[in-house]
């Protein structure tokens, strides 16, 4: 006997996958463009929100106090000077102006430090600028002897490798 398939079985095929729905950003997930506003009694066009009227009678606030100090400054007060000062001009750092001396960066380490040394007992450069010169000698240092057992350490890596 032959089977016969049932005619509903015949061209069926299955449902495509339901495509993800979108990705939303913030707000109100059931809401989409071009429907009617979930809020329609929310604020107002052109109502000022809370926290700019709050931040706008803050500055208003500020402004008194500002004047207040000034004026009490201007009678003579060090502590309201120190405050308007310390608020208006800008806090001096320290330049350090541009220095030459003789320096031989080929020269070993130890003989750098020397010259540097040198150049401050000299005259030539500041003791701090000195101090700074020689600690980035240091750093230099330190960069320059790990490359240096870097590459020691690849040598022997090699060496052992090719022995084996």
């Amino acid at each position: 006997m032959n089977a016969v398939a049932p005619p509903w079985g015949t061209d069926w095929k299955p449902a495509p996958p339901s495509p993800a729905p979108p990705v939303r950003g913030a707000g109100n997930p059931a809401w989409t463009p071009g429907c009617p506003s979930p809020n329609p009694a929310g604020r107002p066009a052109g109502r000022p929100d809370k926290r700019l009227l709050a931040t706008a009678q803050m500055l208003d606030e500020m402004r008194a106090i500002v004047s207040v100090l000034v004026g009490k400054a201007l009678e003579g007060d060090t502590n309201a000077a120190s405050i308007v000062l310390a608020k208006v001009l800008p806090s001096v750092k320290a330049q350090m102006e541009k220095t030459e001396f003789a320096f031989n960066s080929a020269a070993p380490i130890s003989e750098q430090v020397a010259q540097v040394l040198d150049a401050v007992a000299g005259g030539q450069l500041a003791p701090d600028v000195g101090r700074l010169v020689i600690d980035s000698i240091a750093r230099l240092s330190d960069v320059r002897a790990q490359e240096d057992l870097s590459a020691r350490i690849e040598a022997l890596e090699e060496a052992s490798n090719a022995s084996r």
